[in-house]
């Protein structure tokens, strides 16, 4: 019997290739899947039973999810994030859980890097000027100098800061899990980060302690004239408080290639010229896409033959 496998992960399924042989001569049978934008729980809940492993891209895979899926023995997450899966409930029912971290390290950080860039000289505005007839020149400002503040510095965030210290600027960075220098990087508190920065770049996982991380009291106390850039996950950030930031000129500028809902149809920001809206393309790229589709099936195919995978998610259980 083949192993059934649903494919949800919009690049992992409409790019052939490599990744889909792996599955098919490793005895999957592949349902692809994938939709225009994730799926919510309620659309998820009614395909999942019957598999035995799926390949997640960002829909919401919760507890009623997890409970539905009769078979099932492995969520392949395509990407690093796995705050959209249940993972108690997986571990309750006995359902693996992988990511593929690292995969898409350098699509992300190359794109929050150039979304400094299109900030610091308004790129998408005065690009978008010129071609209806337009010949704006505004100032922008130059990168050397300016201080870049890396809020979680994991492997992306540590890419970003190697990048920003190569490019003159001086950075620090805020993780509860690292302290000290590396590379021209400086460990600072989250306030002291906060305080000096020009630009921010988010890089951190949504956990309950990092929801709403830039709200309107952390905003308050940044710089005037900052910069935002957030290309982790959107509830990160205080949408809200980010226009009232952005429309008033407390805040100089913001990139943003993920929102609390996606697409952020009607959403206020859309409607700032200091806001750049991006749809959640970090990890679109050709290598990105490789790396992550092949680590995301080398993952489900040693979950399904009972082999080590080194890439499973430890779900930290509480009493309920």
């Amino acid at each position: 019997m083949p192993f059934r496998v649903l494919v949800t992960a919009r690049s992992f399924a409409n790019t052939a290739g490599a990744h889909q042989d792996l599955l098919r001569e490793g005895g999957c049978e592949l349902d692809l899947r994938a939709p225009s934008h994730p799926y919510p729980a309620d659309q998820l809940r009614e395909m999942i039973a019957g598999y035995d492993g799926v390949i997640l891209g960002l829909d919401a895979c919760d507890a009623s999810v997890i409970e539905r899926a009769d078979q099932l023995r492995v969520i392949s997450r395509y990407g690093v994030g796995v705050d959209a899966v249940d993972l108690q409930a997986a571990a309750r029912k006995g359902v693996v859980v992988t990511n593929t971290p690292g995969a898409n390290m350098l699509g992300v950080s190359e794109l929050a890097l150039g979304l400094i860039f299109a900030l610091a000289r308004q790129i998408p505005q005065v690009a978008a000027s010129a071609k209806v007839g337009g010949w704006t020149r505004p100032t922008g400002w130059e990168l050397s100098g300016k201080t870049l503040g890396v809020v979680g510095f994991g492997a992306i965030g540590r890419d970003v800061g190697k990048k920003a210290v190569a490019l003159g600027m001086r950075v620090l960075a805020y993780d509860p899990f690292w302290s000290g220098t590396m590379d021209g990087i400086e460990s600072a508190s989250l306030e002291r980060l906060i305080a000096e920065a020009d630009v921010i770049t988010l890089h951190c996982s949504l956990t309950s302690d990092t929801a709403n991380l830039i709200n309107a009291d952390r905003i308050a106390a940044m710089k005037t004239g900052a910069c935002i850039i957030n290309t982790a996950r959107g509830e990160l950030v205080d949408e809200d408080a980010l226009y009232e930031a952005l429309k008033a000129g407390k805040l100089g500028g913001a990139a943003v290639d993920a929102f609390r809902t996606e697409p952020p149809t009607g959403s206020p920001l859309l409607t700032l010229d200091n806001f750049i809206a991006i749809p959640h393309l970090g990890a679109t790229t050709r290598e990105s896409v490789q790396r992550m589709a092949m680590m995301a099936s080398r993952n489900l195919l040693a979950v399904l033959r009972g082999e080590t995978c080194e890439n499973v998610v430890r779900a930290i259980m509480r009493d309920s």
